[in-house]
Protein backbone atom coordinates (compact mmCIF):
# COMPACT_ATOMS: atom_id res chain seq x y z
CA UNK A 1 0.00 0.00 0.00
CA UNK A 2 1.92 3.18 -1.25
CA UNK A 3 0.92 6.03 0.72
CA UNK A 4 1.22 10.14 1.32
CA UNK A 5 1.23 12.32 3.61
CA UNK A 6 -2.34 13.66 4.08
CA UNK A 7 -4.39 16.53 5.82
CA UNK A 8 -7.97 15.70 7.13
CA UNK A 9 -10.27 19.00 8.45
CA UNK A 10 -13.19 16.60 10.71
CA UNK A 11 -16.13 19.08 11.28
CA UNK A 12 -16.51 17.73 14.58
CA UNK A 13 -13.94 14.71 16.22
CA UNK A 14 -14.17 12.52 19.03
CA UNK A 15 -11.37 13.28 21.04
CA UNK A 16 -10.59 12.47 25.01
CA UNK A 17 -14.15 11.61 25.46
CA UNK A 18 -15.63 14.60 23.89
CA UNK A 19 -16.97 16.01 20.74
CA UNK A 20 -14.31 18.55 19.46
CA UNK A 21 -15.21 21.11 16.66
CA UNK A 22 -13.10 21.88 13.53
CA UNK A 23 -10.29 19.15 13.98
CA UNK A 24 -7.05 19.39 11.65
CA UNK A 25 -5.74 15.40 11.42
CA UNK A 26 -2.24 15.43 9.67
CA UNK A 27 -0.93 11.73 8.87
CA UNK A 28 2.49 10.58 7.56
CA UNK A 29 3.76 8.00 5.01
CA UNK A 30 3.82 5.61 7.82
CA UNK A 31 0.04 5.38 8.01
CA UNK A 32 0.43 7.13 11.42
CA UNK A 33 -1.16 10.08 12.94
CA UNK A 34 1.00 12.95 13.12
CA UNK A 35 -1.00 16.41 14.39
CA UNK A 36 -4.30 16.53 15.90
CA UNK A 37 -5.18 20.02 16.42
CA UNK A 38 -8.90 21.03 17.78
CA UNK A 39 -10.82 24.17 17.55
CA UNK A 40 -9.07 24.73 13.74
CA UNK A 41 -12.17 27.18 12.23
CA UNK A 42 -11.73 26.15 8.76
CA UNK A 43 -9.79 23.58 6.68
CA UNK A 44 -6.32 24.70 5.86
CA UNK A 45 -5.37 24.66 1.44
CA UNK A 46 -5.36 21.31 0.49
CA UNK A 47 -7.11 19.43 3.33
CA UNK A 48 -9.97 17.35 2.83
CA UNK A 49 -13.01 17.93 4.46
CA UNK A 50 -14.74 15.45 6.46
CA UNK A 51 -18.31 16.68 7.26
CA UNK A 52 -20.27 15.04 10.49
CA UNK A 53 -18.49 13.34 13.73
CA UNK A 54 -14.93 11.81 12.84
CA UNK A 55 -14.58 8.61 15.56
CA UNK A 56 -11.61 6.22 15.54
CA UNK A 57 -11.89 3.43 13.15
CA UNK A 58 -14.09 0.99 14.21
CA UNK A 59 -13.04 -2.85 14.82
CA UNK A 60 -15.04 -5.80 13.93
CA UNK A 61 -13.17 -8.05 16.53
CA UNK A 62 -15.35 -10.88 15.57
CA UNK A 63 -15.98 -11.97 11.88
CA UNK A 64 -16.49 -15.49 9.73
CA UNK A 65 -16.19 -13.60 6.06
CA UNK A 66 -17.77 -16.88 4.09
CA UNK A 67 -21.27 -16.21 6.57
CA UNK A 68 -22.10 -13.25 4.60
CA UNK A 69 -23.38 -15.88 1.88
CA UNK A 70 -25.99 -16.81 4.07
CA UNK A 71 -27.56 -13.88 4.44
CA UNK A 72 -31.57 -13.72 4.54
CA UNK A 73 -31.19 -18.22 3.31
CA UNK A 74 -30.85 -18.35 6.97
CA UNK A 75 -33.91 -16.43 8.27
CA UNK A 76 -36.22 -18.14 6.54
CA UNK A 77 -38.42 -20.13 8.77
CA UNK A 78 -37.65 -21.46 11.95
CA UNK A 79 -34.92 -23.41 14.43
CA UNK A 80 -32.64 -22.96 16.70
CA UNK A 81 -28.25 -22.58 16.47
CA UNK A 82 -28.35 -26.35 15.48
CA UNK A 83 -30.06 -25.94 12.45
CA UNK A 84 -28.32 -22.92 11.22
CA UNK A 85 -24.79 -25.10 11.56
CA UNK A 86 -26.13 -27.56 8.73
CA UNK A 87 -26.68 -24.52 6.26
CA UNK A 88 -23.45 -23.08 7.64
CA UNK A 89 -21.54 -26.26 7.08
CA UNK A 90 -22.82 -26.42 3.46
CA UNK A 91 -21.85 -23.16 2.78
CA UNK A 92 -18.70 -23.88 4.27
CA UNK A 93 -18.07 -27.70 1.91
CA UNK A 94 -18.57 -25.63 -1.26
CA UNK A 95 -15.75 -22.81 -0.04
CA UNK A 96 -12.52 -23.11 -2.71
CA UNK A 97 -9.50 -20.81 -2.41
CA UNK A 98 -11.10 -18.53 -5.23
CA UNK A 99 -14.58 -18.47 -3.39
CA UNK A 100 -13.62 -17.77 0.05
CA UNK A 101 -11.48 -14.57 -1.91
CA UNK A 102 -14.36 -13.21 -3.85
CA UNK A 103 -16.89 -13.65 -0.44
CA UNK A 104 -14.18 -12.19 1.88
CA UNK A 105 -13.14 -9.14 -0.11
CA UNK A 106 -16.87 -8.50 -0.82
CA UNK A 107 -17.75 -8.68 2.82
CA UNK A 108 -14.41 -6.90 3.77
CA UNK A 109 -15.66 -3.94 1.43
CA UNK A 110 -18.92 -3.98 3.27
CA UNK A 111 -17.29 -3.23 6.46
CA UNK A 112 -15.28 -0.33 4.83
CA UNK A 113 -18.31 0.96 3.92
CA UNK A 114 -19.98 0.49 7.52
CA UNK A 115 -16.54 2.63 8.94
CA UNK A 116 -14.38 -0.68 9.94
CA UNK A 117 -10.73 0.09 9.54
CA UNK A 118 -10.03 -3.72 11.09
CA UNK A 119 -11.46 -6.96 10.91
CA UNK A 120 -10.96 -10.19 13.21
CA UNK A 121 -11.29 -13.18 10.79
CA UNK A 122 -11.61 -15.90 12.91
CA UNK A 123 -10.80 -18.61 10.22
CA UNK A 124 -11.41 -21.81 10.45
CA UNK A 125 -11.80 -23.22 7.26
CA UNK A 126 -8.19 -24.86 6.42
CA UNK A 127 -7.99 -27.93 3.47
CA UNK A 128 -10.35 -29.67 0.99
CA UNK A 129 -13.65 -30.79 1.80
CA UNK A 130 -12.82 -34.11 3.07
CA UNK A 131 -9.64 -32.48 5.22
CA UNK A 132 -7.32 -33.01 2.66
CA UNK A 133 -4.65 -30.55 3.01
CA UNK A 134 -4.09 -27.78 -0.22
CA UNK A 135 -0.53 -27.95 -1.72
CA UNK A 136 -0.26 -24.83 0.10
CA UNK A 137 -1.44 -25.65 3.91
CA UNK A 138 -2.23 -21.90 3.99
CA UNK A 139 -3.77 -20.49 0.95
CA UNK A 140 -7.34 -20.36 2.55
CA UNK A 141 -6.06 -17.79 4.36
CA UNK A 142 -3.63 -16.56 2.08
CA UNK A 143 -7.07 -15.26 0.48
CA UNK A 144 -8.55 -13.47 2.91
CA UNK A 145 -5.31 -11.72 3.62
CA UNK A 146 -5.49 -10.96 -0.07
CA UNK A 147 -8.99 -10.16 0.34
CA UNK A 148 -8.56 -7.64 3.19
CA UNK A 149 -5.63 -5.76 1.50
CA UNK A 150 -7.83 -5.47 -1.97
CA UNK A 151 -10.79 -4.41 0.21
CA UNK A 152 -8.34 -1.76 2.40
CA UNK A 153 -8.99 -2.47 5.63
CA UNK A 154 -6.94 -3.94 8.28
CA UNK A 155 -7.26 -7.81 8.96
CA UNK A 156 -6.02 -9.98 12.40
CA UNK A 157 -5.95 -13.24 11.13
CA UNK A 158 -6.87 -15.68 13.54
CA UNK A 159 -6.13 -18.81 12.98
CA UNK A 160 -8.27 -21.63 14.37
CA UNK A 161 -7.21 -25.04 15.98
CA UNK A 162 -10.38 -27.30 15.51
CA UNK A 163 -9.58 -31.08 16.58
CA UNK A 164 -12.87 -32.73 17.35
CA UNK A 165 -16.84 -32.70 16.91
CA UNK A 166 -17.35 -32.83 20.71
CA UNK A 167 -15.84 -34.18 23.71
CA UNK A 168 -14.42 -37.17 22.84
CA UNK A 169 -15.79 -37.45 19.45
CA UNK A 170 -13.64 -37.35 16.02
CA UNK A 171 -14.62 -34.55 13.41
CA UNK A 172 -17.71 -35.19 11.88
CA UNK A 173 -17.80 -35.04 7.55
CA UNK A 174 -18.38 -31.33 7.51
CA UNK A 175 -15.87 -30.66 9.90
CA UNK A 176 -13.12 -32.85 8.39
CA UNK A 177 -12.07 -29.25 6.45
CA UNK A 178 -11.94 -27.35 9.52
CA UNK A 179 -9.68 -29.75 11.64
CA UNK A 180 -5.66 -30.30 11.74
CA UNK A 181 -4.75 -33.90 12.60
CA UNK A 182 -3.64 -32.79 15.71
CA UNK A 183 -2.69 -29.64 18.21
CA UNK A 184 1.03 -29.82 16.95
CA UNK A 185 0.16 -29.90 13.89
CA UNK A 186 -2.37 -26.56 13.73
CA UNK A 187 0.70 -24.94 15.53
CA UNK A 188 3.59 -25.85 12.76
CA UNK A 189 0.98 -24.68 10.16
CA UNK A 190 0.11 -21.75 11.80
CA UNK A 191 3.78 -20.90 11.94
CA UNK A 192 3.85 -20.34 8.85
CA UNK A 193 1.49 -17.64 8.56
CA UNK A 194 3.02 -14.28 8.22
CA UNK A 195 1.48 -10.96 8.90
CA UNK A 196 2.88 -7.61 6.94
CA UNK A 197 2.39 -3.60 7.28
CA UNK A 198 -1.98 -3.95 7.58
CA UNK A 199 -2.33 -7.78 8.75
CA UNK A 200 -1.11 -9.59 11.86
CA UNK A 201 -1.97 -13.04 12.65
CA UNK A 202 -3.26 -14.84 16.42
CA UNK A 203 -4.32 -17.55 17.05
CA UNK A 204 -7.80 -19.31 18.13
CA UNK A 205 -9.60 -22.08 20.19
CA UNK A 206 -12.99 -22.68 17.97
CA UNK A 207 -13.83 -24.21 21.43
CA UNK A 208 -13.52 -26.38 24.47
CA UNK A 209 -15.79 -28.76 22.41
CA UNK A 210 -13.72 -28.48 18.96
CA UNK A 211 -10.45 -27.94 21.12
CA UNK A 212 -9.59 -31.76 23.48
CA UNK A 213 -8.53 -30.61 26.97
CA UNK A 214 -4.88 -31.90 26.56
CA UNK A 215 -4.67 -29.44 23.66
CA UNK A 216 -5.79 -26.25 25.28
CA UNK A 217 -2.24 -25.54 26.13
CA UNK A 218 -0.68 -25.78 23.27
CA UNK A 219 -2.63 -22.81 21.53
CA UNK A 220 -2.42 -20.92 24.21
CA UNK A 221 1.44 -21.19 24.15
CA UNK A 222 1.97 -21.11 20.87
CA UNK A 223 0.07 -17.75 21.09
CA UNK A 224 2.05 -16.44 24.61
CA UNK A 225 5.50 -16.97 22.64
CA UNK A 226 4.51 -15.05 19.86
CA UNK A 227 2.70 -12.19 21.93
CA UNK A 228 -0.45 -12.64 19.97
CA UNK A 229 -4.18 -12.72 20.45
CA UNK A 230 -5.78 -15.73 21.22
CA UNK A 231 -9.78 -15.92 20.80
CA UNK A 232 -12.12 -18.54 21.53
CA UNK A 233 -15.41 -19.10 21.41
CA UNK A 234 -17.44 -19.56 24.96
CA UNK A 235 -20.53 -20.31 26.38
CA UNK A 236 -22.05 -19.60 23.31
CA UNK A 237 -25.36 -22.54 23.69
CA UNK A 238 -26.24 -24.21 27.21
CA UNK A 239 -25.19 -27.33 25.73
CA UNK A 240 -21.92 -26.48 25.73
CA UNK A 241 -21.45 -25.88 29.38
CA UNK A 242 -23.55 -28.94 30.23
CA UNK A 243 -21.45 -31.46 28.28
CA UNK A 244 -18.13 -29.93 29.56
CA UNK A 245 -19.47 -30.25 33.06
CA UNK A 246 -20.33 -33.74 32.34
CA UNK A 247 -16.89 -34.22 30.81
CA UNK A 248 -14.89 -32.38 33.01
CA UNK A 249 -16.19 -31.17 36.29
CA UNK A 250 -15.56 -27.52 35.10
CA UNK A 251 -17.13 -24.64 33.22
CA UNK A 252 -15.70 -23.92 29.68
CA UNK A 253 -14.28 -20.98 31.41
CA UNK A 254 -13.01 -22.83 34.29
CA UNK A 255 -11.96 -25.54 31.69
CA UNK A 256 -9.62 -22.59 29.70
CA UNK A 257 -8.18 -21.18 32.84
CA UNK A 258 -6.81 -24.44 34.27
CA UNK A 259 -4.96 -24.80 30.97
CA UNK A 260 -3.48 -21.41 30.90
CA UNK A 261 -5.86 -20.06 27.97
CA UNK A 262 -7.01 -16.95 29.70
CA UNK A 263 -5.99 -13.65 30.53
CA UNK A 264 -5.40 -9.98 29.26
CA UNK A 265 -4.30 -11.17 25.83
CA UNK A 266 -7.24 -13.51 25.43
CA UNK A 267 -10.91 -12.79 24.08
CA UNK A 268 -13.94 -14.89 24.92
CA UNK A 269 -16.70 -14.25 22.21
CA UNK A 270 -20.04 -14.39 22.93
CA UNK A 271 -20.07 -15.82 26.81
CA UNK A 272 -23.67 -15.60 26.60
CA UNK A 273 -24.20 -18.66 29.48
CA UNK A 274 -22.01 -18.01 32.01
CA UNK A 275 -22.18 -18.58 35.74
CA UNK A 276 -21.51 -16.08 38.63
CA UNK A 277 -17.89 -17.67 38.84
CA UNK A 278 -16.84 -17.28 34.96
CA UNK A 279 -17.89 -13.84 34.94
CA UNK A 280 -15.31 -13.35 38.56
CA UNK A 281 -13.17 -15.37 36.72
CA UNK A 282 -12.98 -13.59 33.52
CA UNK A 283 -13.00 -10.42 34.97
CA UNK A 284 -9.96 -11.29 37.65
CA UNK A 285 -7.78 -12.77 34.11
CA UNK A 286 -8.39 -8.94 32.38
CA UNK A 287 -9.68 -11.70 29.63
CA UNK A 288 -11.84 -9.82 27.50
CA UNK A 289 -14.98 -10.14 26.04
CA UNK A 290 -16.17 -9.77 22.35
CA UNK A 291 -20.12 -9.86 22.38
CA UNK A 292 -21.96 -10.14 18.43
CA UNK A 293 -25.37 -8.77 19.62
CA UNK A 294 -26.99 -8.81 16.20
CA UNK A 295 -26.03 -12.72 15.56
CA UNK A 296 -26.83 -13.40 18.75
CA UNK A 297 -30.22 -12.38 18.46
CA UNK A 298 -30.35 -13.01 14.81
CA UNK A 299 -29.40 -17.34 16.50
CA UNK A 300 -31.35 -16.78 19.34
CA UNK A 301 -28.54 -17.80 21.37
CA UNK A 302 -29.58 -15.31 24.84
CA UNK A 303 -28.24 -12.07 25.71
CA UNK A 304 -25.33 -12.26 27.80
CA UNK A 305 -24.42 -10.28 30.66
CA UNK A 306 -22.24 -7.65 29.43
CA UNK A 307 -22.93 -4.72 32.00
CA UNK A 308 -22.00 -7.85 34.84
CA UNK A 309 -18.76 -8.50 32.85
CA UNK A 310 -17.71 -5.08 32.61
CA UNK A 311 -17.76 -4.59 36.04
CA UNK A 312 -16.38 -7.68 37.01
CA UNK A 313 -13.08 -6.37 34.65
CA UNK A 314 -13.42 -7.33 31.34
CA UNK A 315 -12.96 -5.00 28.33
CA UNK A 316 -15.63 -5.77 25.87
CA UNK A 317 -15.70 -5.32 22.14
CA UNK A 318 -18.06 -5.93 19.02
CA UNK A 319 -17.98 -8.32 16.29
CA UNK A 320 -20.78 -9.01 13.31
CA UNK A 321 -19.65 -12.97 13.16
CA UNK A 322 -22.03 -14.29 10.98
CA UNK A 323 -22.81 -10.91 9.33
CA UNK A 324 -26.42 -11.16 9.47
CA UNK A 325 -26.10 -7.35 9.34
CA UNK A 326 -22.63 -5.55 8.83
CA UNK A 327 -23.05 -2.24 11.11
CA UNK A 328 -20.89 -1.68 14.28
CA UNK A 329 -22.89 1.12 15.41
CA UNK A 330 -26.11 -1.38 15.63
CA UNK A 331 -24.01 -3.60 17.34
CA UNK A 332 -22.93 -0.59 19.57
CA UNK A 333 -26.27 0.09 20.02
CA UNK A 334 -27.54 -3.51 20.89
CA UNK A 335 -25.47 -3.91 23.48
CA UNK A 336 -26.91 -1.31 25.85
CA UNK A 337 -30.69 -2.43 24.12
CA UNK A 338 -30.47 -6.07 25.33
CA UNK A 339 -29.43 -5.08 28.61
CA UNK A 340 -32.41 -2.87 28.97
CA UNK A 341 -34.86 -5.98 27.81
CA UNK A 342 -33.03 -8.19 30.06
CA UNK A 343 -33.18 -6.06 33.57
CA UNK A 344 -35.60 -3.30 32.39
CA UNK A 345 -33.76 -0.77 32.95
CA UNK A 346 -31.67 2.02 31.08
CA UNK A 347 -28.36 3.08 31.21
CA UNK A 348 -26.06 0.14 31.83
CA UNK A 349 -23.87 1.95 29.07
CA UNK A 350 -22.42 5.58 27.85
CA UNK A 351 -21.91 6.77 24.53
CA UNK A 352 -18.54 6.72 25.11
CA UNK A 353 -18.52 3.39 26.55
CA UNK A 354 -19.93 2.01 23.32
CA UNK A 355 -17.66 3.84 21.30
CA UNK A 356 -14.64 2.01 22.84
CA UNK A 357 -16.14 -0.88 22.49
CA UNK A 358 -16.58 -0.75 19.08
CA UNK A 359 -13.39 0.48 18.25
CA UNK A 360 -10.59 1.30 21.16
CA UNK A 361 -11.03 -2.12 23.02
CA UNK A 362 -11.67 -4.04 19.93
CA UNK A 363 -8.50 -3.01 18.30
CA UNK A 364 -6.39 -3.76 21.88
CA UNK A 365 -8.33 -7.66 21.16
CA UNK A 366 -7.39 -7.57 17.76
CA UNK A 367 -3.43 -6.66 18.37
CA UNK A 368 -3.76 -3.30 17.50
CA UNK A 369 -3.12 -1.17 20.79
CA UNK A 370 -2.11 1.76 18.79
CA UNK A 371 -5.18 1.85 16.94
CA UNK A 372 -8.67 3.01 18.01
CA UNK A 373 -7.29 6.52 19.31
CA UNK A 374 -7.47 10.34 17.51
CA UNK A 375 -4.17 11.55 18.93
CA UNK A 376 -0.43 11.42 17.48
CA UNK A 377 1.38 8.70 17.73
CA UNK A 378 -1.36 6.48 16.70
CA UNK A 379 -2.59 4.55 13.30
CA UNK A 380 -4.31 6.93 11.14
CA UNK A 381 -7.61 5.17 10.83
CA UNK A 382 -10.75 7.00 11.66
CA UNK A 383 -14.71 7.08 9.89
CA UNK A 384 -17.34 10.23 10.09
CA UNK A 385 -20.48 9.16 10.39
CA UNK A 386 -22.70 11.94 8.94
CA UNK A 387 -25.00 14.48 11.04
CA UNK A 388 -27.46 15.53 8.89
CA UNK A 389 -29.27 12.35 7.78
CA UNK A 390 -32.93 11.28 8.61
CA UNK A 391 -31.75 9.57 11.52
CA UNK A 392 -29.36 11.95 12.91
CA UNK A 393 -30.32 15.22 12.05
CA UNK A 394 -30.97 17.62 14.65
CA UNK A 395 -29.54 17.18 18.06
CA UNK A 396 -26.68 19.88 19.19
CA UNK A 397 -22.80 19.21 18.39
CA UNK A 398 -22.41 17.88 22.41
CA UNK A 399 -25.07 15.15 21.81
CA UNK A 400 -23.37 13.71 18.34
CA UNK A 401 -22.00 11.05 19.91
CA UNK A 402 -25.05 9.37 21.24
CA UNK A 403 -26.66 10.47 17.81
CA UNK A 404 -24.01 8.35 16.29
CA UNK A 405 -24.33 5.21 18.87
CA UNK A 406 -28.61 5.18 19.31
CA UNK A 407 -29.64 6.83 15.79
CA UNK A 408 -27.14 6.48 13.24
CA UNK A 409 -26.40 3.05 11.03
CA UNK A 410 -23.62 1.54 8.63
CA UNK A 411 -25.68 3.73 5.63
CA UNK A 412 -24.95 7.35 7.61
CA UNK A 413 -20.90 6.60 7.18
CA UNK A 414 -19.30 9.20 4.77
CA UNK A 415 -16.02 8.66 5.20
CA UNK A 416 -13.02 5.95 6.30
CA UNK A 417 -9.52 6.14 6.20
CA UNK A 418 -7.34 3.26 6.67
CA UNK A 419 -3.51 4.05 7.41
CA UNK A 420 -3.97 7.93 6.21
CA UNK A 421 -5.66 6.32 2.83
CA UNK A 422 -9.01 7.32 2.37
CA UNK A 423 -11.25 4.14 1.51
CA UNK A 424 -14.56 4.83 1.54
CA UNK A 425 -14.98 9.05 0.31
CA UNK A 426 -18.49 10.44 0.60
CA UNK A 427 -20.15 7.04 1.07
CA UNK A 428 -18.45 5.57 -1.95
CA UNK A 429 -15.54 3.29 -1.83
CA UNK A 430 -13.01 4.30 -4.19
CA UNK A 431 -10.75 0.99 -4.97
CA UNK A 432 -14.26 -1.32 -4.98
CA UNK A 433 -16.80 1.15 -6.98
CA UNK A 434 -19.55 -1.52 -7.31
CA UNK A 435 -19.68 -3.26 -3.71
CA UNK A 436 -23.41 -4.24 -4.10
CA UNK A 437 -22.34 -6.18 -7.40
CA UNK A 438 -18.93 -7.51 -5.98
CA UNK A 439 -21.48 -9.04 -2.82
CA UNK A 440 -23.68 -10.09 -5.53
CA UNK A 441 -21.77 -12.12 -7.37
CA UNK A 442 -19.71 -13.62 -4.78
CA UNK A 443 -22.86 -14.97 -2.85
CA UNK A 444 -23.74 -16.45 -6.40
CA UNK A 445 -20.34 -18.09 -6.93
CA UNK A 446 -20.42 -19.51 -3.00
CA UNK A 447 -23.71 -20.74 -3.82
CA UNK A 448 -23.42 -21.90 -7.01
CA UNK A 449 -20.03 -24.29 -6.53
CA UNK A 450 -20.24 -27.86 -6.22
Amino acid sequence: MSLTAQTYWSELAWLNGTPEPGVLLATAPDGLITRVVPGTPAPPAGAVTLRGLTLPGLANAHSHAFHRALRSTVQVGAGTFWTWRSTMYDAAGRLTPDTCYLIARAAYAEMALAGVTCVGEFHYVHHQPGGIPYGDPNVMAQALTAAAAEAGIRLTLLDTCYLAAGFGRAPERAQLRFADASAEDWAARAAALRGNATTRVGAAIHSVRAVPADALATVAAWAAEREAPLHVHLSEQPSENADCLAAHGLTPAALLDAHGALGPRTTAVHATHLTDEDIALLGRTGTAVCLCPTTEADLGDGIGPAARLRAAGSPLCLGSDSHAVIDLLAEARALELHQRLAGRSRGHFTAGQLLGAASEYGHAALGWPEAGRLEPGATADFTTVALDSVRTAGPPARLAPEAAVFAATAADVRHTVVAGRHIVRDGHHQLLPDVPGELARAVRAVREQR
